[in-house]
């Protein structure tokens, strides 16, 4: 009798712990995800003279390179003095150091250690400054009502010019010539001399926050350790207003003549409003002499990868990206797999005329959604008859711009009439050269651009190879290029411009562009369907016209419109509003040589780039609104990336594509990347590595957010079929015994190659997880087990252990974790206080209550499990 009480009481103890256990994992699984970084907004208000206004920096958390929004009310509308920023408006800069202790209510740091007075030292003809207020120089003198503008800086000579020094996180210090010194100069500089409070008395600006990699002598995220703890470098965010008052507290009485000193002064500095800064750590964190696991290909995949890299090294696993573009990256998956690892990509290999899929087994994985964008800085200029409701907005920002396929074909066609500088000049048109004269000069002038966007008809663009003739485009071959390409050319009017067909107003095509052979001067009709790049194809070259360079100093098409080193580039040049042609001749140079002129003039900023959604989110770039399949006009967004991503095709390694992307609400560019592994071509502890990356990818690395390890900005999360044809793919890594597969290549949608592929546009999502699983069907017998090995050890420690296994590292340490354990107590207690409580039978299905009246059913009515348990139980 007691052995019997025993062994039922043991009986209930077992069962209960397994049903609590059971039940505290439905809880953890239903709970939801992680949510992003909270929000790090900080509003602060001004002093004095500006104890009306509030500035807004948009994010002071969880940096890196990256532009923040900083915007303000309360402000007065700025005036002008001719071109001159005269009153009322905003100056911007970054500073590194501790507070200075000088505010006690705004802690902020040293005016010596702000980069800040990198204006033009030459050509400021056009340059908004008075070379006070845009420099690190000012005036001595004791005596305020002498309109001194400093305390101290210059009083060896006092009432004569003196630079406030520069001293950078090194302790280097710049005591002269500040203005174009060795640490910062103006094409470098993140600094925002002049800012424009509109007539509401608001205003908004972009700033680019710079990390130690960019400015090293701010040192910005660098790891610094104080009292044994080692955390990144903070810096400061520090805003000067000038105002409309003299130096003297009195009004400015000379309105023709700006009288603003530098905000680095110690009479504007007063007026400091600082926000400190929070960076991600900048470098490598990872321990030293750890093995790395490599990683390369899309730049599509950078920014997601970085953030998951950081946050993975940090408990025990490496793993290292290069950039690459994916057809370069297909093709060294193919010819060496085991030194390039896990590649991304979004086509299959041997999609890429004139390679072929390599035989065994390929396994693919989604691991991120994003895609291409036309990112733009643009500022308000009107023109002289432009309605007042127009001037109000001079110098502000034009937040959106809609463009179709043919307008973008234009730019990258370099159809407009100054995109060939020179070659139509006072009405002389260059020898075959016809073609562009009766072309409007740029975008900005264009009847079928202003049709869709009716503002610019109001708005007075400077039309150069610099602004609106052509487009930022990154160099070398890519999956976004060629997707552009497959936008345009599914697009009917745009296939007909390309073809020679002028558009409704008469503009014609570049004919070295042009896909009609009787058409193009070089014999070969452009194929823009089996383009992935942004070929310069006019050879187009002339001395610029008004540059007085030399005749030997000629420029072709690549340097009135230079290519940049990738997509990320692009976006911060745009930011920058720094097209990078070298336009001045500089005849005073040894040896003479064209150099560049810098960043556009502040409040007449044109410059249009191909980026990525990710760069474009980080660098704040407004973003173009494309026209669809459907025939809507779409921003790239979350809701219109995963709309897209609904209509993905193709057999095997499914693809976005604009003619599939027929949703309403779909943005024609987007992309969908995946992870591929060659598993026969790399070790056993690699494919491990690369499963345990798969499975974080697949769920903490899908949680948006700005914490190392989320999913940043500028990505949509995957679905939830996507992410389980992820955790698929993984689980073939894992579960994979062949030395190599001698299949066909082809792939079904499950992720791993096989002999045969999904029939074409079809859900490749369904195939996903139909097929994720397998390992590939060998051709001699030869190949890989037709069942599932046992695992492999752990060559990792116990961190990759725990993430191959799928608990993701980066979980927050919050109650739930402890759902699992905390359930098979309570369940075991139950069980075995059952009888005490009057029951005395199991029931089942157990369904648990959930908040909001939802249950969830944690063991479902399993009759032989139920058969089994209540014979043994009294």
């Amino acid at each position: 009798m007691r052995r019997t009480r025993i062994r039922n009481a043991l009986i209930r103890l077992l069962a209960g712990a397994t049903v609590g256990a059971l039940a505290g994992l439905a809880v953890a699984q239903a709970a939801p995800s992680a949510s992003a970084a909270t929000d790090s907004a900080v509003t602060v208000s001004g002093r004095g003279e500006f104890k009306d206004m509030k500035f807004t920096v948009s994010q002071t958390s969880h940096l890196t390179s990256q532009a923040v929004t900083v915007s303000w009310t309360g402000g007065t509308s700025t005036t002008f003095a001719g071109t001159q920023f005269n009153t009322d408006f905003v100056q911007i800069m970054q500073c590194w150091g501790d507070d200075d202790g000088t505010v006690p209510s705004n802690p902020g740091p040293s005016r010596t250690q702000c980069q800040f007075g990198a204006s033009p030292t030459t050509n400021r003809t056009s340059w908004p400054g008075n070379g006070l207020d845009d420099t690190r120089q000012v005036f001595y003198s004791a005596d305020p009502t002498n309109y001194g503008q400093d305390n101290r800086y210059g009083a060896a000579n006092p009432n004569a010019g003196g630079e406030v020094p520069f001293t950078s996180v090194d302790g280097t210090t710049i005591t002269t010539n500040t203005q174009n010194n060795a640490l910062f100069n103006y094409n470098t500089t993140n600094e925002i001399d002049f800012a424009r409070t509109g007539a509401d008395g608001t205003g908004k600006e972009y700033f680019e926050v710079q990390t130690a990699n960019e400015a090293p002598h701010l040192g910005c995220g660098e790891p610094v350790s104080t009292n044994g703890v080692t955390k990144p470098r903070s810096c400061w965010l520090v805003i000067v207003p000038q105002g409309h008052l003299d130096l003297d507290g009195q009004p400015y009485a000379d309105k023709s003549q700006v009288n603003a000193g530098s905000p680095v002064s110690s009479t504007n500095w007063k007026n400091r409003i600082a926000v400190k800064l929070d960076f991600n750590s900048v470098g490598n964190n990872c321990a030293l002499g750890s093995d790395e696991r490599p990683t390369t290909g899309s730049e599509l995949a950078a920014d997601a990868m970085t953030s998951w890299q950081s946050q993975l090294c940090s408990v025990g696993k490496v793993y290292g990206y290069t950039e690459l573009g994916e057809p370069d990256t297909r093709s060294r998956l193919i010819s060496d797999a085991s030194s390039t690892g896990l590649a991304f990509t979004t086509r299959k290999l041997g999609a890429d005329t004139g390679t072929t899929a390599p035989s065994g087994t390929t396994t693919y994985a989604p691991v991120a959604l994003s895609g291409a964008v036309i990112g733009f800085t643009i500022e308000r200029r009107p023109k002289s008859g432009a309605p007042d409701s127009v001037k109000k907005l001079a110098g502000t920002k034009v937040e959106s711009i809609k463009l179709n396929a043919r307008l973008v074909a234009k730019l990258l066609t370099e159809s407009y009439r100054n995109s060939t500088w020179g070659s139509v000049l006072s009405g002389t048109t260059a020898k075959g050269y016809g073609w562009a004269k009766g072309n409007p000069a740029g975008i900005a002038s264009d009847p079928e651009f202003i049709a869709l966007n009716p503002e610019f008809a109001y708005l007075s663009v400077a039309e150069t190879p610099a602004t609106d003739t052509d487009l930022i485009t990154s160099l070398g071959h890519s999956d976004t290029a060629r997707a552009v390409w497959q936008w345009i050319l599914a697009d009917k009017d745009a296939r007909q411009f390309l073809a020679g067909v002028p558009d409704d107003d008469g503009m014609r095509v570049n004919p070295y562009y042009s896909t009609n052979t009787d058409l193009n001067p070089t014999g070969v009709a452009f194929d823009p369907s089996n383009t992935d790049d942004y070929p310069k194809s006019d050879p187009w070259c002339t001395v610029p016209p008004g540059s007085d360079a030399p005749s030997t100093a000629t420029q072709c098409m690549t340097d009135f419109h230079p290519y940049v080193d990738d997509m990320h580039s692009g976006a911060l040049h745009t930011r920058r509003a720094d097209t990078l042609w070298k336009s001045t001749w500089d005849a005073l140079a040894s040896p003479q040589a064209y150099k560049s002129p810098g960043p556009q003039t502040v409040g007449a900023r044109f410059i249009i780039t191909v980026t990525d959604a990710a760069s474009a989110v980080r660098y704040g770039l407004q973003t173009a609104q494309l026209k669809n399949t459907a025939g809507k006009y779409v921003a790239p967004s979350t809701t219109s990336l995963t709309a897209a991503a609904t209509g993905v095709s193709g057999s095997g390694v499914a693809e976005i594509t604009p003619a599939n992307a027929t949703a309403k609400g779909a943005y024609p560019l987007a992309e969908l990347v995946y992870a591929a592994v060659r598993p026969g071509k790399v070790s056993k502890a690699a494919r491990w590595d690369y499963a345990a990356l798969l499975r974080y990818v697949s769920a903490t690395g899908q949680t948006p957010g700005a914490d190392p390890g989320r999913l940043p900005e500028g990505y949509a999360p995957l679905s939830t079929k996507l992410r389980a044809q992820t955790v698929k793919a993984a689980d073939a890594l894992l579960d994979y015994t062949g030395p190599t597969s001698t299949g066909d290549g082809s792939a079904d949608g499950g992720g791993t190659d096989t002999s045969t592929g999904a029939p074409s546009g079809t859900d490749g999502v369904a195939g996903g997880a139909a097929g994720g699983a397998g390992t590939g069907t060998p051709t001699d017998g030869s190949g890989s087990s037709a069942t599932p090995s046992d695992k492999p050890s752990f060559d990792g420690g116990k961190a990759l252990e725990t993430t191959a296994a799928g608990n993701t590292p980066a979980d927050p340490a919050n109650p739930l974790r402890y759902a699992v354990p905390v359930g098979a107590a309570l369940g075991a207690v139950a069980g075995v206080g059952a009888p005490f409580a009057g029951g005395n039978r199991l029931r089942l299905p157990l369904r648990l209550p959930l908040p909001g009246g939802r249950t969830v059913t944690v063991v479902p009515e399993l009759p032989e499990l139920s058969r089994r348990l209540r014979r043994l139980l009294p």
